[in-house]
């Protein structure tokens, strides 16, 4: 097929209007100046700080508006499907969502109970050596005094404090490294339900407050989207135009501008490629700046793929590794759902420490999830939760911190357990593990010291057999073993099926969550 020269002319100017509109947003992607640029290949160069792979154990407040009614996680969009359980939920307590809608909800965020300098006390006791804050939300509600969302942010509605503010000067007061989750990625496509309506019933086709312009600045704006967007975008799907993208890169930038974090959590993989890479290049840049030059801050995906080439750290939603990874990684889970729900039954400590010992033998780290009631109080069961981690980690910490992976992460019946993938990037497979008990044994390291973590009681014998002079471990020799918080020796035998170790008498008070055997080595 033959084209003319006026066709091509006509096709020139055709495009040229979305050719400068997109230079036009190009050029408005500013990154602060230092080693790294918005570009997959520039990113490449970076490398984890130290002090990640050390901390090893950090907990989060994974807190906003939705927090306020109470009714657990993705309240915001779930109000506006109508069946869920939710919807119903809402119907009842706070009438239709075409009267009553998620814009009305955020007034009732109060956080009147709220008190960051006494919880991060609580957090630091617990053995925390970073906490992260909820930036953002799908919800589309910045918990700082946001630049680019000047309605819907924390110190414009609800409690009318900068949340990410207070957490931050709490947590470096006591010397915790400080991090911020951002979802807002997923927003544009996640509170589509909000631009819909009843499809049955007395309601049926009136639309939710979602659809009124005059909120667009929350429900978004889908002036240009097709007219059948609002009941097919995804939730997760990210499907938006570059006047959101430029809005999201803009609004995250000016959270780390602000408030320079130690780390930054995204919701998935590194969101619309240019935007996205250059917020994880203001990321480093702005710590740069504020470190001489050098990078002391940790961006995470949940794309393999992003980290694999060194951008950023793996992290994986409520999910645990098979084996060890070669460079550190990340966990993040919650006692129980993501925002607070009454009457949830939590994790148990016996099963946060199961997962803490699990991880950290694999070269990661714990982020867990506290969520917080409207009144910004730890309800009396999270507060129980927190005393036992906090019991057992004043006793055994010394061989979690600041340790490293041995030659094998573990030994027991649970190593012997495969959990078939799920084939997706999110695999929440932790609620599939089994249960540790005295026979699951995992390792760490720190110098010539090995740590044994054995997760129960076994009466009066330790026995390890990955440590038996003839295992295909080769362990160095071994010349002491002590059980931690417990001053005296262990009497031990060494020989070619295991290392055998005589327990005391005395049976710590943390001992049915586990036990920490030090073994000092030649």
């Amino acid at each position: 097929m033959r084209i003319t020269r006026r066709q091509v002319i006509a096709l020139i100017a055709t495009a040229a209007p979305a050719l400068r509109s997109a230079l036009s947003q190009q050029n408005q992607i500013t990154v602060t100046p230092g080693p790294f640029t918005g570009t997959p290949t520039s990113l490449q160069a970076y490398r984890f700080p130290a002090w990640f792979n050390d901390a090893k154990f950090g907990i989060w407040a994974h807190w906003g508006p939705q927090s306020s009614v109470e009714c657990g996680d993705w309240y915001a969009r779930n109000m506006y499907i109508q069946g869920s359980g939710q919807y119903n939920y809402h119907v009842e307590t706070y009438g239709h969502p075409s009267k009553v809608g998620y814009k009305d909800l955020i007034p009732k965020f109060k956080a009147a109970n709220w008190d960051p300098e006494h919880l991060m006390d609580l957090y630091t006791k617990a053995g925390a050596k970073y906490f992260f804050s909820m930036g953002v939300h799908h919800d589309n509600y910045d918990m700082w005094n946001s630049k680019y969302q000047p309605r819907w942010n924390a110190t414009a509605s609800g409690p009318k404090r900068d949340i990410v503010g207070e957490w931050a000067a709490a947590a470096r007061k006591r010397g915790l490294r400080f991090g911020v989750s951002e979802h807002l990625s997923n927003s544009y496509d996640w509170l589509a339900p909000a631009h819909t309506s009843d499809s049955t019933g007395p309601l049926a086709g009136v639309p939710y407050d979602g659809s009124d312009p005059a909120f667009a600045d929350l429900y978004h704006d889908y002036t240009g989207q097709p007219g059948d967007f609002a009941k097919t975008a995804q939730a997760m799907g990210r499907v938006a135009p570059d006047r959101w993208k430029l809005q999201y890169f803009r609004r995250i930038k000016d959270l780390i501008d602000q408030h320079q974090p130690d780390l930054l959590y995204t919701d998935g993989g590194i969101p619309f490629d240019e935007y996205g890479y250059s917020t994880v290049a203001e990321l480093y840049n702005v710590s740069a700046a504020k470190h001489d030059g050098k990078v002391e801050s940790v961006y995470f995906s949940k794309t393999a793929e992003n980290c694999a080439i060194g951008t950023c750290a793996l992290d994986r939603e409520r999910g645990v590794l098979e084996g060890i990874s070669p460079t550190p990684w990340q966990t993040d889970t919650c006692i129980g759902d993501w925002h607070y729900k009454r009457g949830v039954a939590y994790k148990t400590p016996k099963k946060v420490i199961d997962l803490l010992v699990d991880i950290v033998s694999k070269n990661g780290n714990l982020l867990l999830n506290f969520p917080l009631p409207n009144s910004g109080e730890l309800d009396f069961a999270e507060r129980e939760v927190l005393a036992g981690i906090t019991a057992w980690m004043a006793v055994n910490s010394e061989g979690i911190y600041a340790t490293r992976p041995w030659k094998i992460y573990g030994e027991g019946p649970s190593t012997k357990v495969v959990i078939a993938k799920n084939g997706q990037e999110f695999d929440p497979n932790e609620g599939k593990k089994p249960d540790l008990t005295a026979s699951d044994i995992r390792f760490t390291t720190k110098g010539s010291t090995i740590y044994a973590f054995l997760q129960g009681w076994p009466e009066t014998t330790a026995v390890i057999p990955s440590l038996g002079t003839s295992s295909p471990q080769n362990p160095p020799k071994i010349t002491g073993v002590t059980m931690l918080d417990h001053d005296q020796n262990l009497k031990f035998t060494h020989n070619p099926t295991a290392l055998n170790v005589t327990l005391p008498a005395n049976r710590p008070p943390t001992a049915d969550i586990g036990i920490t055997l030090k073994i000092t080595t030649a």
